[in-house]
């Protein structure tokens, strides 16, 4: 009599039921076992829960190696699944693993199959039609993925979630629909308490400038925003995915991340698939916010700032600290960045002993500090220099909030800027379809070449192909240079239509606001400041002298460069 044990396998979660699929699947096997003649059910079986057997190796399925060791030591000689599939999908891979249960005398035997071992470890010809068998499975669960992800895709673009967990800001309630497959199905719907906590960590985000771990600090310092956090406490991770996810503009979204090599990686949202329109039952965020906060995070990223198209793109790493001047001021007899050079000083009180501290914020030349010689002032007081600043600011702003037409110029030049911009990156482009096309056209005639029936042989036309794909990657990279240099080419007149309407008078802004949002209103208007003992330069990002016949400013201040 030979030793017989089940393998039972199912493909997702919802299978995993003791009352579903797996007691069917369970019967059917026992049913085929007990029609063979000399086969007697071992009492032990084998399980394996929702574990693709396509995109997992046989030595990633601990249930697979647990199998292979008890072939080893020789606890039983068949192996029944229900189909050959449930076994692997793999051509190589599972093709292997039962010729390794056939070295150890454990032969395969599926419901739907019969034996699908080779006769021996060396039977050649078995072997063969077993890679065969498993290669026609590779093809077909590659064939159903695509299909899956088609149809997955079709769905996204038309606007349905496709499942899961409800991200943080919604839930899921039943939607009184039923699928095909008798389903009720579930959507989306906005949970009130937590929504409001999203638009507060977009403005952090947006208008703070703060990275996702600076906002989950935040969060969690706060004893009602951090009751609302996911698993008790607010980490980076999850701050990141907030401020990362379409669907609180109202799209949904599908291939926000990839499988390799058995793990997880965020795609670029350039490889994203949305919906075409923004659901409004579900959006959160407006999609002009959204867009400015994605905006705002790339150009924080290394890869961003290191390049040289981008050395002008005014951006705050790290927004924390006192000085909200540190980004743009610089000294005026060198050049160089001012810093924080704030000084500390500690009392104790006599008779009580009480020990006292208290902080003056300071600007410090970083050349004189670091030992370049320096003769002229080195160091400047915040609240000497600050409330200059923030004068001129304030009559800066005013002269713009007091005319009708400086936004439409603005738009205009804007406008103009941008569609010379606009040909340069059509322009680009069209040379990049030449370079594809000619690729296209030489690896047509591949198969002409390996017949002898082209002017080239294989080897050159593949050496020309080689180099013009090197000339499309590179070609490739100068329009993504174009596309930024076009995405980033002036200042958005809607910043300033914003401006505008939401700020009455800039002095009300700088004596309301902290520093963190002093410190973004600086950086979004100043383009540099250079201090000296007894002058201060300011270079706005905007001419006025562009917009008004009569000088913009009175007193000591001097707007020289503009940016516009």
């Amino acid at each position: 009599m030979k030793r017989v044990r089940m393998l039972l396998r199912v493909s997702s979660d919802q299978q995993l039921e003791a009352t579903g699929d797996l007691s069917i699947q369970r019967q059917i096997l026992q049913d085929f076992i007990s029609k063979q003649d000399d086969w007697v059910l071992d009492t032990k079986e084998y399980f394996e829960g929702s574990k693709s057997a396509y995109k997992n190796t046989a030595e990633e399925r601990d249930v697979l190696q647990e199998i292979l060791e008890d072939a080893r030591n020789k606890e039983f000689d068949i192996l029944v699944p229900y189909k050959d599939d449930r076994v692997g999908r793999l051509m190589l891979n599972t093709s292997l693993y039962v010729v390794n249960l056939k070295r150890y005398n454990v032969d395969v035997y599926s419901v739907k199959d019969g034996c699908i071992s080779p006769k021996s470890d060396d039977d050649i010809e078995g072997m063969m039609m077993l890679m065969f068998r498993y290669a026609n499975a590779q093809k077909s669960s590659k064939d159903t993925g695509m299909r899956v992800k088609d149809t997955a895709q079709k769905l996204v673009q038309g606007g349905k979630f496709m499942g899961g967990s409800a991200p943080f800001g919604y839930t899921l309630e039943f939607s009184g629909q039923i699928s095909k497959h008798g389903r009720a199905l579930k959507h989306l719907v906005i949970v009130p308490e937590q929504a409001e906590l999203v638009k507060h960590i977009y403005s952090l985000s947006l208008n703070k400038e703060y990275g996702s771990a600076k906002i989950a600090k935040e969060l969690n310092l706060n004893e009602k925003h951090k009751t609302l956090a996911p698993n008790g406490v607010w980490k980076g991770g999850t701050i990141t995915s907030i401020l990362t996810n379409p669907i609180y503009a109202g799209h949904t979204a599908y291939k926000r991340r990839e499988r390799i090599n058995g793990q997880y990686h965020r795609l670029d949202s350039k490889d994203w698939i949305t919906s075409y329109e923004a659901n409004e039952e579900i959006t959160i965020i407006d999609s002009d916010t959204w867009n400015k906060v994605q905006d705002k995070r790339k150009q924080r990223n290394d890869k961003y700032i290191k390049k040289l198209e981008n050395k002008d793109v005014t951006v705050i790493r790290r927004n924390d600290g006192m000085l909200p001047l540190v980004d743009v001021l610089h000294c005026g007899y060198c050049g160089s960045k001012m810093v924080n050079g704030s000084k500390y000083n500690y009392w104790t009180i006599k008779g009580t002993g009480e020990r006292r501290a208290s902080k003056i914020p300071i600007y410090k030349c970083q050349n004189a500090w670091q030992g370049v010689p320096h003769d002229k002032t080195k160091m400047h007081r915040a609240d000497l220099l600050e409330p200059i600043v923030f004068e001129a600011l304030s009559q800066y702003i005013g002269k713009l909030q007091e005319n009708e037409n400086v936004f439409e110029q603005i738009e205009q030049n804007h406008n103009s800027e941008k569609k010379q911009l606009e040909k340069l990156v059509k322009k680009e482009k069209q040379e990049l379809a030449k370079i594809q096309k000619k690729i296209d056209v030489m690896e047509s005639n591949i198969p002409n070449a390996m017949l002898g029936e082209y002017p080239l042989s294989l080897e050159e036309l593949v050496s020309i192909i080689k180099k013009h794909k090197e000339q499309l990657e590179a070609q490739q990279e100068v329009v993504k240079q174009k596309e930024l240099e076009f995405k980033n080419s002036s200042v958005s007149a809607d910043d300033w239509k914003t401006l505008r309407e939401q700020i009455p008078t800039w002095q009300e802004v700088f004596l309301n606001a902290d520093v963190a949002t002093k410190r973004v209103l600086v950086n979004k208007l100043i383009e540099r400041i250079d201090v000296k003992k007894d002058e201060v330069v300011i270079r706005f990002k905007i001419n006025l002298n562009d917009f008004f016949q009569q000088p913009r400013m009175s007193g000591e201040f001097e707007v020289p460069e503009s940016r516009l």
